[in-house]
């Protein structure tokens, strides 16, 4: 099963790899693995797989990964699917 995509560059996510300590618990609760570990800090693997939910940044105690959920297009476009409104994102 191949990851979802959304709308390619948009995502808010981003990651201060010096303030990332090591202990992975991004790649353990991303639902689409978008973090990789490498050389003992994370990296962002595959951006465009994010759906801006937000379970990386409320788990990493670093402060290491920000991002704005339920404001970015992946947002939007999850929102059309459930409601059938036109997506409206902050873009």
């Amino acid at each position: 099963m191949s990851t979802p995509r959304y709308i390619k560059d948009v995502v808010t996510l981003r990651l201060d790899v010096e303030k990332c300590n090591g202990c992975a618990l991004c790649t353990q609760v991303c639902p689409h693995a978008v973090f990789a570990m490498e050389e003992r800090r994370a990296r962002i693997a595959d951006r465009d797989a994010c759906m801006e939910c937000g379970a990386c940044a409320k788990n990493c105690a670093q402060g290491a990964i920000s991002l704005s959920p339920g404001v970015g297009c992946a947002h939007a476009i999850i929102r059309q699917w459930l409601s059938g409104e036109e997506p409206r994102c902050d873009c």
